[in-house]
This record gives C-alpha cells, structure tokens and sequence, in this order.
C-alpha cells in the first residue's frame, strides 16, 4: 500500500476531506446544541479529525448523558 505526504494528496482528496470533516462538525454541532451540551467545543472537535469525535458523542449520548436524565427522571416520581 502506498503512503502519500501532504504534498502528493490529489485536489479531490484534499476536497473530499474537507467536505467530510465539514459534514461531521456541523452534525455534531446540531446535535449537541440540541441536547445543551457545548456546540461550539463540539463543532470544534469535530473538524480535527474523522470519526473519532463521532465515536465518542455517540458514545457519551448512549451512557454518561443518557444516564443523567434518566436519573433526573426517577426523582420526580
């Protein structure tokens, strides 16, 4: 398999990486805004690097977030 360098990247490579990490920042961005839980750190993160930060809200809104409300839940019954 052949390594490329920043310099040997082809234009639609780099486009397509922006567009990617573009679309992921903004998903991300919407979604925390959503749930209250720091867009713009989100939006941030997200246009570092591809799915990692995706990954991990994915995984923060499947257990530590949901978890929270749940809780916040059961004390009004």
């Amino acid at each position: 398999m052949k390594h490329y360098g920043p310099e040997e990247i082809p234009l639609w490579g780099i486009l397509l990486i922006g567009i990617i990490l573009i679309t992921q920042s903004s998903i991300l961005y919407i979604k925390a805004r959503k749930r209250g839980k720091a867009p713009w750190l989100w939006g941030i993160i997200g246009l570092i690097q591809f799915p990692i930060p995706s990954l991990v809200y994915l995984i923060l809104t499947k257990t530590v977030w949901n978890e929270k409300k749940n809780a916040k839940g059961s004390d009004h019954s």
